[in-house]
């Protein structure tokens, strides 16, 4: 202990020591309250030292926990305080008394369609005390005092910045709803991410389920006959149509969030030391974005990375050790129980033929002219009551049936615990151990490599204990048909015999301990593109799961196909280093026009006889997504229109085969009628547009940031890109003038042997949403030009920096 507090001083001192003195370029000199060894905590409470480094990314160094967590909660005000404020109003059920009850919030904390529906349901929780009650539960089934102390420390580093600055960002300058917060605003913050997928999936049917009116009272003959009844599937409720729209819901080609990883082994490597290339797909705008920052307290911690805003801690990242990324999974974390109701009171429903009554949550919210909206929520033993799972997915509550959704994710305030863990991590053993312990994760992968040379892949989600046999022997008629097909099982809720269970190494009933979950150590590589597990190398396929995590054997995304082609060819050439992940991230290499594109240009004579021009720039296109790729555009139109008109089965000659599940299907048909059509519709839309159909896809991909346009490479996901760009198709405003989501914190890691981790990263939409910040597009510029940032992650190379300027933080 007390070698580690001379080495806390012997950092922080030399570091403030040469800033007082101007030794360093570009440096600001401290101000006079700059605190000395000797300072202690109650001297001017929480405080933290922020070292800025090229394109804003904030080095913040503090003596604990608590003062981590302050100077984080500053800095990403400092950049991201209208965004950061819009969350916390969200979480608070404000939006309608703000921004009116018919808008819309942004998406990025759950799917309501309307600030009434958010309100109503994030009130809910407030209410009902679900936060407190998480952060009362002791650890590790709740949240660490590490945790805690951190979420304490954001919240006063967020009101002290509000505090001491001006506001200069016009998204809510001067605006009432920017407001000081708490640190049980900051967990439900977190509360809000971790249910993303369950119960923030429904969140207009959770608020908007509403009871039948209650028919007559029953003879006794019916209610015996309903006692003895189990759950059978509404009329009005098409079990094929069901399952399909469950299927496409949970589909990871229909998601906002994707991603990219892969970790290599050292087998692969030129010094034997492990790789890793993450590449998140998220938002490039709202409150999912990523921001970079490194969080150290010396002889504690010191990691490096992207946060999602409004966390406290790295969720993606690298120390001197170890690197991590995560994917969105393919596991469900959720489930619903088909409830039979008590004849004559559809707010009652059976248990082993014993009434049991739901309760009812009253929940009031103001619009913004002050009027009071009044609405009653139904939560039964297994969770809300709710009415469908989006406008796609109805679940009608009749006065013989209602639905109850299994959050176990309600009942999870540990993720930030487990990006704590890999912070603190020496090797992959302890990113897996870090797993097993706190069991936070609650719908990513995790891949990671070591500086020893080992890699790791594991779905290590909090999921609903749905194990195969429990889905068969409980399943109502419905969830027959719509577990197999979506990984969605819907129980019948009358028999406690269907309860879900636990594992002994669970921390918490009713999820899957670790020893159920899919896991590959110290493959020569480990990839994934938001496939099921089952891929993860293909040399040896992860099998024995439930379907709950995903599937097994079935068609894999044209990204997954593609991405497994480059790394296992990447792994069979080996002698691999950081540059060569740079290679991947940008080759922009179209799977799909390898797979199609000869047989489109052959076919495309006899398709458009009248547009030899379309045909000679079909052939002559060089396959990829960049920048200057001239075709890029007019496949990328086709395919769309061919992939959303033709369906899967009709698309291909040579179809899915699991003993070849890279290389199949392919062979594209380009007999049937919606080729042609698909071919022709592209060339008459760019025609029409304006844009010359060889036009170099920078003149139409691209974002505009302060009147500059800007170039974006990469392509979207029916076209199988490893660098995914989802951008905004605007004819009239000369074509994809925008991405809505896709690339955004980009690393590339690995180790030489020094005491340094060797990193290239890239935050393709930028450090600050504010137009009037400096780094509101300068890491968007890198992005155009396929450029990367070189970290600094020791000390040395901080304090080298010629961008650097020091910021002295506290709440005095």
């Amino acid at each position: 202990m007390a070698r580690r507090s001379r080495r806390r001083l012997a950092l922080v001192g030399a570091a403030l020591a040469a800033v007082t003195a101007g030794l360093l370029p570009g440096a600001a000199a401290a101000d006079p309250g700059v605190r000395g060894g000797e300072h202690r905590p109650s001297d001017r409470g929480l405080d933290a030292v922020i070292r800025y480094t090229e394109y804003g990314v904030p080095h913040i160094l503090a003596d604990d926990y608590a003062g981590l967590g302050f100077g984080t909660g500053w800095a990403q005000a400092a950049d991201q305080v209208c965004v950061l404020a819009d969350g916390f109003v969200t979480v608070n059920g404000e939006r309608s008394r703000h921004f009116g009850a018919s808008g819309a919030p942004d998406g990025s904390l759950s799917s309501a369609t309307s600030n009434l529906s958010s309100d109503l349901y994030f009130r809910g929780v407030r209410e009902a005390g679900t936060v407190e009650e998480l952060l009362r539960t002791p650890a590790p089934a709740g949240p660490s005092r590490e945790l805690k102390e951190l979420m304490r420390g954001w919240a006063a580093g967020y009101n002290a910045w509000l505090r001491k600055n001006r506001i200069t960002d016009p998204a809510c300058a001067d605006a009432a709803w920017v407001r000081p917060v708490t640190a049980l605003d900051v967990a439900r913050r977190g509360f809000a991410v971790a249910v993303l997928g369950g119960q923030g999936r429904a969140v207009d049917g959770i608020t908007a389920a509403r009871p039948p009116a209650a028919p007559a009272a029953p003879t006794a003959r019916a209610a015996r006959a309903a006692t003895d009844a189990t759950a059978t599937p509404e009329p009005d409720v098409d079990p094929e149509r069901t399952a399909e729209a469950a299927r496409a819901l949970f589909a990871p080609e229909n998601a906002t969030m994707g991603s990219n990883a892969v970790a290599f082994s050292g087998a692969t490597t030129a010094n034997g030391r492990g790789l890793l290339l993450g590449n998140p797909h998220y938002p490039w705008h709202g409150g999912r974005r990523f921001w970079q920052s490194q969080q150290t307290i010396p002889g504690e911690l010191n990691v490096s990375g992207a946060s999602l805003l409004g966390t406290t801690v790295v969720n993606i990242g690298f120390n001197d050790k170890v690197a991590w990324s995560h994917t969105v999974a393919t596991g469900v974390p959720m489930n619903l129980h088909q409830l039979t109701l008590v004849p004559g009171d559809p707010t009652a429903y059976l248990v082993d033929g014993k009434p049991e009554r739901m309760t009812a949550r009253t929940v009031t919210v103001a619009d913004r002219d002050g009027t009071p909206v009044t609405r009653t929520q139904w939560w039964t033993r297994y969770g809300p009551v709710t009415g469908g799972l989006g406008a796609s997915l109805p679940l009608p509550w009749t006065a013989t049936t209602a639905y109850a959704l299994n959050d176990p994710n309600a009942a999870n305030l540990r993720g930030s615990d487990t990006a704590l863990g890999f912070a603190r991590a020496r090797s992959t053993r302890d990113v897996a151990e870090t797993l097993r312990r706190t069991q936070g994760l609650p719908w990513v992968n995790t891949i990671a490599a070591d500086s020893s040379g080992h890699s790791y892949f594991g779905q290590s989600q909090v999921l609903p204990r749905i194990t195969d046999e429990l889905a068969e022997r409980c399943s109502t008629p419905l969830g027959r048909v719509v577990y197999p097909a979506s990984g969605v099982a819907v129980l019948d809720g009358s028999r406690t015999e269907c309860a879900l269970g636990s594992d002994r190494d669970a921390v918490q009933p009713g999820i899957f301990g670790p020893s159920r979950m899919p896991v590959l150590r110290d493959a020569p590589y480990a990839v994934n593109s938001n496939d099921s597990a089952w891929l993860t190398n293909a040399e040896r396929p992860l099998t024995g799961y439930e379907r709950v995590f995903g599937t097994l054997a079935t068609p894999r995304s044209l990204r997954t196909r593609g991405g497994i082609e480059d790394v296992a060819g990447m792994a069979a050439r080996g002698r691999l280093t950081v540059a060569d992940l740079q290679r991947q991230q940008f080759a922009n290499r179209v799977p799909a026009a390898d797979l199609a594109a000869a047989d489109v240009a052959a076919a495309c004579p006899a398709a458009l006889p009248a547009e030899p021009e379309a045909c000679r720039v079909l052939a002559a296109w060089d396959r990829t997504m960049d920048s200057d790729s001239r075709g890029a555009l007019l496949f990328d139109r086709f395919w769309r229109k061919l992939t959303a008109s033709v369906p899967t089965a009709q698309l291909w000659k040579v179809p899915f085969s699991a003993a070849d599940p890279v290389r199949t299907p392919r062979g594209i048909d380009t007999s049937s009628a919606g080729f042609a059509k698909a071919l022709a519709d592209a060339v008459a839309e760019l025609r029409t547009a304006g844009i010359a159909l060889d036009a170099p896809l920078r003149d139409h991909q691209f974002v505009v940031r302060g009147g500059e346009r800007i170039p974006v490479s990469g392509g979207t996901e029916s076209l199988g890109v490893w660098n995914k760009t989802e951008a905004v198709w605007n004819a009239a405003g000369g074509g994809y003038a925008e991405v809505a989501h896709g690339t955004s914190h980009v690393q590339a890691v690995g180790w030489d042997g020094g005491r340094c981790p060797v990193a290239r990263t890239l935050l393709t939409y930028s450090q600050s949403s504010n137009p009037a910040s400096p780094h509101h597009a300068d890491q968007t510029r890198l992005f155009a030009g396929e450029r990367w940032v070189t970290s600094r992650f020791c000390e040395r190379d901080i304090l080298r920096s010629p961008a650097l300027r020091v910021v002295r933080v506290g709440e005095r």
